[in-house]
Order: structure tokens, then C-alpha cells, then sequence
């Protein structure tokens, strides 16, 4: 089968083409599209729409070294998952990482106050979860959500990217069961180049698709 042609023009083009690959859940009770915001949510609208699925969020924020925050030791999730992956070498005191988690803590919970309101993460036990995001380069982000979402027992855990290096879409398959990129583009480089328009998308744009999302598909009852 051949692949999309790339670039993409935007998000919503690319949601539409991952949406087809996806289409074998399409109107499955027990499903519900995740999106990783802000980049994800424009593609995840798109396969929602087309899958008639809920949408909803996903928050994901890195917990960077203090000194040192380009270097992640962790990260933590909507529904109040942490992770932690300390790198060989670098110590950081008990006190310290706790400061850490209360920043991005708080973070995380203006996001998702702005995002959804006071409505409350639906509940994903038992249910058939695709966790959508714009592109998968070192999925970094990506692999921190599947194992948050993992400790929320979903009944099937699926990974959706209109493009992604095909390293990361082959290494995400051990922690999902399934993995759909799209297109596996090599060399890969950055996301943005696999899209002609490809601005940073804002929180009023995921705010204005998620309300959108509600009105017309809904909101899922568990």
C-alpha cells in the first residue's frame, strides 16, 4: 500500500488521512480518541469525527532536571500519573524533585481547567483508547501518555500519527497494541517539515475544538 503524499497541508488534512487507517473502530461503543495537546488535538478532532468517538485531552508535562530542565527525569499526566526515568549520574535531592512536580503540577491543572472546564477526565477502564498527536519524533511524550493511560486499565491501547520516524513507531509498539503511523518518512527530521502549514497551535484553538467535539459527538457517559 502506498503511503500519503507528504507534505501534509495542515493537521486537519492529516487527522482525515490518519483517520482512514483507523477506520476498522470506527462506531465502536466502548471508544474514545485522546489527544495530546495543543499539537494533537486539530488531528485528533479529525479521527474522532470520522471514527464517531468522543474527544478529550491527554496532559503530559516533562519534569526537567533542576539546572538542567532540557534533561527530563520524568514526566507526569492528566488523572495524576508520574513516571520517573532519572538519568544515570545526575542525582537530585527528594526536596528538589518534589518542587518540580508541584510546578508542573500546577501546570497541568491550569491546562486542564482551561481545556475542559470543570468537567472530569472521562473514565478510560475498559475502554478502547486511541491517543492521537500531530507527528512522533523521539515519541518521548508520546511514550509517557501509553503508560499513564496503561495504569488506567484501558481494554486496548492504540497509538495514531499522521508521521512519525519509524524508529519511534517501531520502538512504541512494545508499550501499545497497536501503533498506526501513517507515513514513516526517512530521514525524518522534525515534524513540522512533513506539514506545508504547521503553526504552534494555541489554547484558545484546543479549547474552540474541544467545545466543538462536544456539540457534535458528544460526550461519552462512562
Amino acid at each position: 500500500m502506498t503511503g500519503p503524499r507528504l507534505p501534509f497541508q495542515d493537521r486537519r488534512e492529516a487527522g482525515q488521512v490518519l483517520a482512514e487507517q483507523l477506520e476498522h473502530y470506527r462506531g465502536r461503543p466502548d471508544l474514545l480518541v485522546l489527544a495530546l495537546p495543543r499539537g494533537g488535538v486539530a488531528v485528533g478532532f479529525e479521527v474522532a469525527h470520522a471514527l464517531h468517538s468522543p474527544l478529550d485531552v491527554f496532559v503530559v508535562r516533562k519534569l526537567g532536571h533542576p539546572g538542567h530542565e532540557e534533561f527530563a527525569m520524568g514526566a507526569i499526566a492528566s488523572g495524576g500519573i508520574q513516571v520517573m526515568s532519572p538519568l544515570t549520574g545526575m542525582t537530585v535531592s527528594p526536596e528538589a524533585i518534589a518542587e518540580v512536580v508541584a510546578r508542573e503540577q500546577a501546570e497541568l491543572a491550569r491546562r486542564e481547567r482551561l481545556y475542559r472546564g470543570e468537567r472530569p477526565p472521562l473514565d478510560l477502564q475498559g475502554r478502547t483508547v486511541i491517543v492521537v498527536d500531530d507527528g512522533l519524533a523521539t515519541g518521548s511524550t508520546m511514550l509517557v501518555a501509553v503508560l499513564a493511560i496503561r495504569q488506567q486499565h484501558p481494554a486496548r491501547l492504540v497509538v495514531a500519527a499522521p508521521v512519525g520516524a519509524a524508529e519511534t513507531c517501531w520502538t512504541l509498539r512494545a508499550q501499545a497494541d497497536e501503533v498506526v503511523c501513517a507515513a514513516t518518512p526517512s530521514p525524518f527530521g522534525a515534524v513540522g517539515l512533513w506539514y506545508r502549514d504547521f503553526p504552534q497551535a494555541s489554547d484558545d484553538d484546543v479549547h474552540a475544538l474541544l467545545d466543538e467535539a462536544r456539540r457534535e459527538l458528544g460526550v461519552a457517559a462512562h
